[in-house]
């Protein structure tokens, strides 16, 4: 089999090449993946080892789709390193990071581990969490370690800086804390791997040796420490080749740097670029828009996409009076195109989640399935993490937030500040919290008593699989039994029945028997879309930074007013990173493409009046069709009392309420603070619209940091 013979020209010479640095530019549906597995094939027919060969990309899912791919080419490339930057990096710690003081069973903390790290560190300090929002100290964190930049560093680059100088305290007491616990922060993963190359030379050579060949996928979102990883790997042979698209750079607001794209040619000599034009997924109408779109950008590498598909329908560009009756343009075509797409071909795109609200209200009268991406994963799931902490905490008992999080759950009749007592003395010992509560074990029989417990489920550690050892601890904690105290039982056991399945699923069919540390590990490195479902027959909702890498037959672009999208900026990069969003939002329709706009909106409250986005004007004209509800809105009477406000049909702008039929409306949406009389003051985390029972699924997180799931109908909460 000639494997160049299933390739354009231009993909074909690109795999071809493997003696040089090389940067394949490919456009938005061009058949990247196709060109890096055809390479990762190439390579092993022409005598390179499988394991000399190290495939890079940023999810896991991008990850196993690339290594079933090439598997399907060549049986041998199932021993080709593929997988994430963040897998990458786990691997290698596992192996070399005693060289740091840490245990190679260390665990690895999710975002609101972060969080809770963080809010103690701020109480052991006194300072004040309205002062130092955790969110923002979290951010300014990853920032440091995404450039490199360790805690010492920051306490002394910013010791003339009061604020900053106490930012850098609790970043190192932050630190201090994740290692007496045996814990890395997703940044810890790529930064300590960085680090232990830097200081220990025979690592890296090993890892050079090991790595002749690398290939890099979305080379444009890489980060500073993954940039110098990939510069350290490659070594003095540069035998690497990057794939990526500068016109798909859209997250520099997490470290993304696309110099590091644009200047590939500065950083190795001797690169050669290929640009992968041809598009294999939409229309030539949707392509000129975009070509017509991106070309607006000064910092950008030239191309421009083009297909075979040479017909296809104009791009509806819709202006609405206001922002509801955008929403039911949206709706009625999701209707009127329902024979020409299942709706699980459809997606509903905007740039900031707030506009998906009336979108769900809207598609609630209409009786549209839909679903929202990017919302609460299934491990984030109150019974599910409460699961996860007790596995997390056997795997390593240094572990204080798995620990916190289990030794009241269920209630052992452990009080607060008998607790405090035991934190206060792990602290001043420098120890971990579980080491301080074996030494009060003795004299504290509530103590005793969980300690013993942790003892034997460290015992069944050693003797039974993953998923016996989760049942047991289920039936030793009563863990059922707690939750039929608790709303939604029947949902939360069938959740857990489903996360067993997924234990039995990692087990199954293993030569070896897999360690609890790699199955905590797969499911803390899993993202957000890695268990998106492509087959449940659901509209899409989701924001544009969602929307990467996946493609849909008919997409709307929702919100296109230009106080929205492009959003606030500050400076011409800023706003070239903002049209690169545009472009990635028309480049996911392979066949029809709607964007939409509203003279009225609601935002913080207030009415607020609008013109369509400055990017609708660079999409050529004569590729759209412009369409209008034709009504006319009083921007004069905008000072009325909000009461007074009303527009076309009627209705008030104020009426936010979310209706079913007479009988459930809901006043609030995700993120409002709410109150029950049961429950006190809660934050709504996620509604869900249940279409066959006519009523919401509604979550919310409680003052206590648990979370419960309820149904609207049965449980009434007023808008704080």
């Amino acid at each position: 089999m000639n494997l160049l013979n299933d390739l354009n020209d231009k993909q074909a010479e690109a795999v071809e090449i493997i003696d040089r640095p090389l940067l394949i530019l490919a456009g938005a549906g061009s058949g990247k993946t196709r060109v890096i597995t055809y390479k990762i094939s190439y390579l092993i027919e022409n005598g390179v080892a499988p394991y000399n060969i190290l495939a890079l990309t940023f999810t896991n899912k991008a990850a196993n789709e690339m290594k079933e791919r090439a598997v399907k080419l060549n049986i041998n490339a199932q021993n080709v390193w593929i997988g994430t930057f963040h897998s990458l990096c786990v691997r290698i710690l596992r192996k070399e990071i005693d060289k740091l003081g840490y245990k190679n069973n260390f665990n690895i903390t999710d975002a609101k581990d972060n969080l809770n790290l963080i809010k103690n560190c701020l109480k052991e300090l006194n300072l004040d969490e309205k002062f130092f929002l955790p969110k923002n100290i979290a951010a300014q964190i990853s920032f440091n370690k995404n450039k490199m930049v360790g805690a010492d560093e920051f306490f002394i680059k910013t010791h003339d800086d009061f604020r900053l100088n106490k930012v850098a305290e609790i970043y190192k007491l932050y630190q201090e804390k994740l290692k007496i616990g045996n814990l890395l922060d997703f940044d810890d993963l790529l930064f300590f791997t960085a680090k232990i190359f830097m200081d220990y030379d025979d690592v890296l050579k090993f890892y050079k040796n090991k790595f002749k060949y690398i290939l890099v996928d979305e080379y444009q979102d890489t980060n500073a420490v993954q940039y110098f990883l990939i510069k350290l790997l490659a070594g003095e042979s540069e035998n690497i080749c990057v794939v990526g698209d500068d016109d798909q750079s859209i997250y520099s607001w997490r470290g993304a740097d696309i110099n590091n794209i644009l200047d590939f040619e500065k950083d190795f000599q001797n690169a050669k670029i290929i640009k992968l034009e041809q598009n294999y997924r939409s229309n030539q109408i949707i392509l000129d828009a975009a070509n017509g779109v991106i070309k607006n950008n000064l910092g950008r590498k030239s191309k421009n996409l083009w297909t075979e598909q040479k017909d296809g329908e104009k791009i509806i560009f819709y202006r609405a009076s206001d922002y509801k009756l955008e929403a039911k343009f949206l709706a009625e075509e999701i209707l009127n195109n329902k024979e020409k797409f299942d709706l699980k071909n459809c997606a509903v795109l905007y740039r900031n989640n707030f506009l998906s609200r009336v979108i769900e209200d809207e598609f609630v009268k209409k009786n549209i399935a839909y679903r929202l991406i990017g919302a609460t994963r299934f491990y984030d799931r109150m019974e599910i993490k409460d699961l996860i902490a007790y596995l997390k905490f056997i795997n390593n008992p240094d572990d204080e937030i798995s620990l916190l999080r289990i030794i009241n759950t269920p209630r052992r009749g452990i009080g607060g500040k008998s607790l405090e007592k035991v934190m206060s003395f792990a602290s001043q010992e420098k120890i971990s919290l579980w080491e301080a509560l074996k030494i009060f074990a003795d004299n504290n029989k509530n103590f005793g008593c969980f300690v013993e417990l942790i003892n034997l489920f460290l015992d069944y550690k050693e003797k039974y699989s993953i998923y016996d050892l989760m049942q047991k601890i289920i039936f030793e904690i009563g863990y059922k039994e707690y939750l039929e105290k608790q709303e939604e039982y029947v949902s939360r056991i069938e959740n857990i029945e489903e996360f067993l399945a997924k234990i039995i699923e990692f087990e199954r069919g293993q030569e070896s028997k897999k360690s609890l540390t790699e199955f905590l590990e797969q499911i803390s490195l899993l993202s957000e879309t890695d268990n998106y479902d492509k087959d449940e027959n659901a509209v899409n909702l989701m924001t544009l930074h969602g929307s990467k890498g996946l493609e849909f037959d008919c997409v709307f672009i929702f919100g296109a007013d230009d106080d929205i999208f492009p959003s606030n900026f500050k400076s011409d990069i800023e706003l070239e990173e903002e049209r690169r969003l545009f472009y990635v939002g028309i480049t996911r329709a392979k066949k029809k493409l709607f964007i939409s706009c509203a003279d009225a909106r609601l935002k913080n409250g207030q009415i607020i009046n609008s013109k369509p986005s400055r990017f609708i004007d660079e999409i050529p004209s004569e590729l759209i069709d412009f369409e209008s509800d034709r009504k006319k809105i009083v921007y004069a009477d905008f000072n009325k009392k909000k009461s007074d406000f009303s527009f076309g049909v009627g209705k008030n702008f104020y009426d936010e309420k979310k209706n079913i039929d007479r009988n459930i409306k809901l006043n609030y949406c995700v993120g409002d603070k709410v109150r029950n009389f049961k429950l006190g003051i809660c934050v709504v985390k996620e509604i869900l619209f249940l279409a066959d029972k006519n009523d919401y699924k509604v979550k919310v997180e409680l003052l206590d940091g648990s979370e419960k799931i309820l149904m609207a109908s049965l449980v009434k909460f007023i808008k704080c």
